[in-house]
């Protein structure tokens, strides 16, 4: 329940957004660039020992997992190129042989998937695009060279 002060204090907030809207505005665009800056900053860099250990702790508690996946960096940029793209989303998958796989997906400042965008087509025209979903990605033995990319090991 909002107090007599709480009940006030809105009003005196609603007027002024009414007879000032373009504080509304600036409110808003400062609200979605703190979420877009929030969701864009997830992740941080771990180091290398830890980064190990997490692996290693992994793939010894779950033998029968896959070890790794791979995704290019061409994928990558192609999803986080899509208007209001701020990060990827990556599922847990099955493929087509029954493999585990990774599918990804754009996210936008309000963490939904990216499901389709508007873009100008060469004529000037407006036109939706479909969200990129990627998968194809490599996993181990699909490496011909036998190197191997278990630094942790």
């Amino acid at each position: 329940m909002i107090s007599p002060i709480d009940t006030g204090f809105f009003l005196r907030v609603i007027h002024i957004l009414k007879t000032k809207p373009f504080l509304l505005k600036l409110t808003i665009m400062t609200q979605n660039e703190i979420l877009t800056a929030n969701l864009a900053a997830v992740g941080e860099d771990i180091g290398q020992e830890l980064g190990a250990k997490m692996v290693k702790d992994f793939q010894d508690n779950n033998p029968n997992e896959t070890e790794w996946f791979y995704a290019g960096r061409n994928i990558l940029d192609k999803i986080l190129s899509q208007p209001g793209c701020v990060g990827i989303r990556m599922y847990n998958a099955i493929d087509e042989d029954g493999n585990k796989t990774l599918v990804f997906v754009g996210i936008d400042a309000q963490e939904n998937i990216i499901v389709e965008y508007t873009t100008i087509s060469t004529e000037g025209q407006l036109t939706k695009e479909k969200g990129i979903v990627a998968d194809r990605i490599n996993r181990p033995g699909t490496k011909e060279t036998g190197i191997t990319l278990d630094w942790w090991a």
